[in-house]
């Protein structure tokens, strides 16, 4: 018999057998997909508001100042655009109404005229522009634009049982932050910070005091939890 073919065989079933032994190469893992941020969305909020006002006669030089708080409620429209896997930006315009009031406390100005103030505000509006870093589907941004507030002002002589009413729209710069995450794909979640710096506003203190104005100023502060459906 001849030696050769059996010592191939040989060699040929130990080196099948050595092989089967490798350890297989395991597939690589598949990737996580990145959150699509890029898209038209809309969305309802439900918050609180904070607001500090300042009611000031301009013939004495004294005013009238308060604190107040409500609710707010609405719903904002806006645009996101990914322009890297961590970077987005947008713009947002929101609208929401109010139920921020406040009876300010009675002083005496002059002249022995006791003096209390009324504001209210009926709704509030911002546009905005978003800065955001997004770390998947988490989104922490930074927003910054302009407001605009309906208010009603009443200033009420107890003296002699006259007052002043007046409604008007001012404007002011706002500043906030939030952290949204995204639910699905189509559903985002959000948390948001705004302070809204309102320009003053001055009107006539007739009848109460002929030739004298009154001056407004305000800020208000809002916290608001808000749910968005992404296109």
């Amino acid at each position: 018999m001849n030696a050769r073919p059996v010592a191939a065989l040989l060699g040929m079933v130990s080196s099948g057998a050595f092989a089967a032994d490798l350890p297989v190469k395991a597939p690589p893992p598949a990737l996580t997909p990145t959150y699509n941020w890029t898209g038209f969305y809309i969305g309802a909020n439900l918050g609180g508001a904070w607001a500090s006002d300042a009611l000031t006669d301009n013939l004495s030089g004294t005013t009238l100042s308060g604190d107040n708080s409500g609710v707010i409620g609405g719903g904002q429209i806006g645009f996101n655009w990914q322009i890297s896997p961590q970077f987005v930006l947008g713009v947002e315009g929101m609208f929401d109404g109010t139920s921020i009031g406040n009876s300010g406390n009675t002083v005496t100005i002059f002249n022995d005229h006791a003096l209390k103030g009324d504001v209210h505000t009926n709704w509030l509006s911002t546009v905005a522009g978003r800065f955001g870093y997004a770390a998947n589907n988490l989104l922490f941004y930074g927003k910054g634009g302009g407001g605009w507030v309906r208010n009603g002002v009443t200033v009420t002589d107890l003296s002699t049982n006259s007052s002043i009413n007046d409604s008007f729209t001012n404007s002011g710069w706002l500043i906030g932050a939030g952290v949204e995450y995204g639910v699905t794909a189509n559903w985002t979640m959000k948390l948001e910070y705004d302070y809204l710096r309102l320009n003053s506003w001055t009107g006539y203190a007739a009848p109460i005091f002929s030739g004298d104005t009154i001056t407004m100023t305000r800020e208000i502060n809002m916290f608001a939890v808000g749910l968005n459906y992404k296109f």
